[in-house]
């Protein structure tokens, strides 16, 4: 079995019983609530607004685009759209830095589309999720304007402004935070002669949630949209909202001698008022029985993020953690080396299963999204014969565990990440491009730099954000053949593309759409069952197994993460006399009753059900 979750000061449920944060799968314990609700059955599609489907022959994705497309999305079985920001915004970090949170930008349209869009859907049956993006905003919102227009302003304290202090008589930052984009996370305001926080870009201030009304003004954005008939909110970085007073130094975690500037998420990511923010938040979308979700990185001890979680809480239905996406994340950040360790994902995969299980929390399944890059090229292999295993096994992988899984555009045909051969003009992110700039400025030797090519090419945001790969006719039939697309196609979609997947049985796509409907028409199961990672392949260097279990029921996912093809004893699911297991999904995966072996294919998967 996985290693314990780390051992911490036992946090209360709102109902003044103990968190389980270390529980034995094989305890006698009575199962947790249930807590039945639409939101923990359903599944999600996210859609990148710019780089789905252009209508209007810009080059860049849009609304009725998206209409298009939608009974793709249900063809595919999802039942919630969650769509990348839309508003009216500058675009330095693609519409995160948001001008006016009541208006669509017009690249992608107009209100009324968006209208139409909401309707749609519902007579699909399905739900729209909007991006509610409000740790900031962008320097181009009125109330930043009128917040750094004069230091009397009745805005000036929507923003966390501050004078900043005097090092070895030189005018300094008020402390050594570092931005998620490089340089300090304060930015100096010549007109007013004081320093703003962002935590990202210089673009996007970072939001006063300190001042009352902030809050209060948030809070009007989500009812203006949910009046609109949207069905609730992905919450961007919503951990981000409450700063430590005082806005203490970060601790040296970076002992490069040119780091400057510190990971301050220390300070940021889990803040004095955070969870009454969040009780704030959750009280409104209660009302609407609307859906949440919030992405919450810089929190690794899960008695935090379970605090946001926790049924009872009322604040969010569920979060994004990071733990699997940066497990290979080395120590010199994002773009550093560091090996994909499969007993690690394993544990990682077991913690976070099993900790919100035994404490009435929900997990958003996710690997893909538009921060991170293609699984297929990340954790597996994109080779011509290893690719549709993968992308399969991935699914498999993600799709039966307990959780609401989460499906980004082109992961269910196994898009891959950009070509090696691409050069940094190509590379069009924010983070990507800043980073690229500091690193070419600073080092000289070549192998450091064709290292950091390596680390963008594999790990770097903009292999999840080309065009979405619907046809093998010019850009991919993303937009019209004489038009440029806003970035290029990866030319991988002369053979990955939906029009050669949809009606195809083997295809990714089709095990997707399998993956859908087994967690449907096995709903006590997969979304209500228990989790156990099965401990006779808890330390396999190629096999990944897990368990799911209800009342008498329980299934088997087994995934042979390697590309090699594998055996292994039929033993490991259970007594040597039990034959009782039914194949429900296979991809490269048989077993053999006679020889009691089960057989994997390179990247093969199984999934079993017992009665």
């Amino acid at each position: 079995m996985a290693p314990p979750a780390v051992i911490m000061e036992q946090p209360v449920q709102a109902n003044g019983t103990h968190i389980n944060e270390h529980s034995d799968t094989h305890s006698t314990s009575a199962s947790p609530p249930e807590n039945r609700t639409w939101w923990k059955e359903a599944s999600v599609y996210q859609i990148y607004p710019a780089s789905f489907k252009d209508s209007n022959g810009d080059g860049i994705g849009d609304i009725p685009g998206i209409i298009s497309k939608v009974d793709y999305i249900k063809q595919l079985g999802a039942d919630v759209v969650w769509l990348g920001p839309i508003y009216k915004s500058p675009q330095i970090d693609m519409g995160y830095d948001i001008a006016d949170y009541r208006d669509i930008d017009p690249q992608y349209g107009t209100l009324e589309d968006t209208q139409q869009l909401i309707e749609e859907l519902h007579k699909r049956g399905m739900k729209l999720v909007m991006d509610l993006v409000v740790n900031h905003s962008s320097s181009e919102h009125e109330w930043f304007k009128q917040s750094r227009s004069s230091k009397n302003s009745p805005y000036r304290s929507w923003y966390h402004w501050h004078p900043g202090k005097i090092v070895n008589g030189k005018r300094a930052p008020p402390n050594n935070w570092l931005s998620y984009f490089g340089g300090s996370a304060w930015e100096w305001d010549e007109a007013t002669e004081e320093y703003y926080l962002h935590i990202f870009a210089k673009e996007q201030p970072d939001l006063n949630w300190e001042n009352p009304d902030v809050v209060e003004a948030v809070h009007d954005i989500m009812r203006f949209w949910l009046d609109r008939g949207v069905d609730g909110f992905r919450m961007d970085v919503i951990n981000f909202i409450s700063k430590a007073v005082g806005y203490p130094d970060a601790s040296i975690t970076n002992k490069d001698l040119h780091a400057v500037y510190q990971d301050g998420s220390e300070h940021f990511a889990n803040g004095p008022r955070l969870h009454e923010y969040l009780k704030g938040l959750g009280a409104i979308l209660k009302k609407y029985n609307a859906f949440s979700v919030g992405e919450m990185p810089g929190i690794r001890e899960p008695s935090e993020i379970l605090k946001g979680v926790i049924f009872e809480r009322e604040e969010l239905n569920m979060i994004f953690h990071f733990d699997l996406v940066d497990i290979d994340h080395g120590l010199g950040g994002k773009f550093s080396h560091k090996d994909f360790s499969l007993p690690k994902f394993k544990a990682t995969t077991e913690k976070w299963q099993r900790f919100m299980y035994e404490n009435s929390g929900w997990n958003a399944l996710y690997l893909e999204n538009h921060d991170q890059s293609r699984t297929v090229s990340r954790f597996c292999s994109d080779t011509p014969e290893h690719r549709v295993p993968a992308a399969k096994m991935l699914a498999a992988y993600l799709g039966f565990q307990a959780g609401t899984p989460y499906i980004y555009q082109g992961q269910e045909l196994g898009m891959v990440n950009v070509p090696k051969e691409w050069g940094m003009e190509e590379y069009k992110d924010i983070e990507c491009v800043n980073h690229w700039k500091d690193v070419s400025t600073r080092h000289k030797d070549p192998k450091v730099l064709a290292e950091y090519r390596r680390q963008y090419q594999k790990k770097g945001r903009d292999n999840a954000r080309t065009p979405m790969q619907w046809s093998n006719s010019p850009h991919a039939g993303f937009a019209e053949p004489h038009v440029k697309p806003w970035m290029s196609a990866n030319p991988s979609y002369e053979f990955i593309n939906a029009d050669s997947q949809t009606d195809d049985p083997e295809s990714p796509f089709s095990f997707w759409k399998g993956v859908l409907e087994l967690r449907k028409k096995h709903v006590d199961i997969f979304v209500y069952g228990s989790f156990e990672l099965l401990e006779a392949v808890s330390d396999d260097p190629e096999i990944l197994a897990y368990m799911r279990a209800y009342k008498s029921e329980a299934a088997v996912v087994l995934c042979n993460w390697s590309p090699r093809k594998v055996e292994r004893s039929k033993s490991l699911l259970g007594a040597p006399g039990d034959d009782g297991w039914e194949i429900l999904l296979s991809s490269n995966g048989t077993i053999d009753n006679a020889t009691r072996k089960i057989t994997f294919q390179p990247w093969g998967s199984l999934v079993l059900l017992r009665r």
